[in-house]
């Protein structure tokens, strides 16, 4: 595999070639849907890893990549953009063999919005996973501004990229998780290209209008309220609104539980 190309996570015991050459695998010969799990700010595909299995085990196919300058990639971060995201997912999906169910958490609200409008035709369904919600022209700063506290981030000194100050983690980010699970997600955070929460979404009703829309919401979230989620997905309709009692991370604290609720949508 290319050093820049997307790393697809995946789990299970049939093993095949999809025509753009990536292997997925998956637990039967025929899986009830397709779900591209996509990840948020600092983070890579490595924090779906205890999803990835019970989603596999209803017989689903999951696709976890990760995003340009994120986990294994190495992209750099002067050339990390929205676009450049929303490329990366775009080639995910057109290497499917059918619709999928994009399913988005945190920052990558804004990654799977985009997408939808460029492969309306292409997704079945998106999922925000306590994730943002932006309109059209809007940026990810400008959809946080109301929330977003400066203090809690430490830009580099080139301005291209931030992170999150590391006594803060436990409390924005893993407040119901395992001091294990903290302990691998502070090992694999990388610095949060700015370019891309910059950068405003282009939406239309005729494409990303007309995508179905599901909002997965967590009542102790520490980053990105839980009044503010509801405001977000107030102002978007969304088909359905699942709540979950959980911090910012599900997929560390409620593994099980969260890839019930995805099988629920497939």
């Amino acid at each position: 595999m290319m050093q820049n190309a997307a790393q697809v996570v995946f789990a299970g015991h049939c093993q095949e070639a999809n025509r753009n050459g990536l292997f997925t695998h998956r637990l039967t010969e025929e899986p009830v849907s397709c779900y591209v799990l996509v990840h948020g700010a600092s983070h890579g595909a490595w924090c779906w890893d205890k999803v990835v299995p019970h989603l596999q085990r209803y017989g689903h196919t999951v696709v976890a990549p990760d995003l340009p300058g994120h986990g294994q990639d190495r992209t750099s971060i002067r050339d990390v953009t929205l676009k450049a995201y929303t490329d990366r997912i775009c080639d995910v999906i057109d290497a499917q063999d059918d619709h999928v169910i994009l399913v988005g958490h945190s920052m990558a609200g804004i990654v799977i919005t985009q997408t939808a409008e460029y492969r309306a035709d292409n997704i079945r369904k998106l999922v925000y996973v306590t994730a943002l919600m932006p309109i059209d022209g809007k940026s990810m700063l400008d959809t946080t501004e109301e929330i977003r506290d400066p203090s809690v981030r430490v830009v580099a000194d080139d301005a291209l990229s931030y992170v999150y100050k590391e006594e803060l983690l436990k409390q924005l980010f893993y407040g119901d998780c395992s001091e294990d699970d903290i302990a691998f997600a502070r090992s694999k955070l990388v610095p949060q290209p700015m370019a891309p929460v910059m950068e405003p979404v282009q939406l239309t009703e005729g494409r990303f209008g007309r995508v179905k829309r599901v909002y997965i919401e967590c009542l102790q979230d520490g980053i990105i309220p839980p009044a503010f989620q509801k405001k977000m997905y107030t102002a978007v309709p969304c088909e359905r609104v699942i709540s979950m009692n959980t911090s910012h991370s599900p997929f560390f604290s409620q593994p099980e539980s969260l890839a019930r609720h995805l099988h629920s949508l497939a």
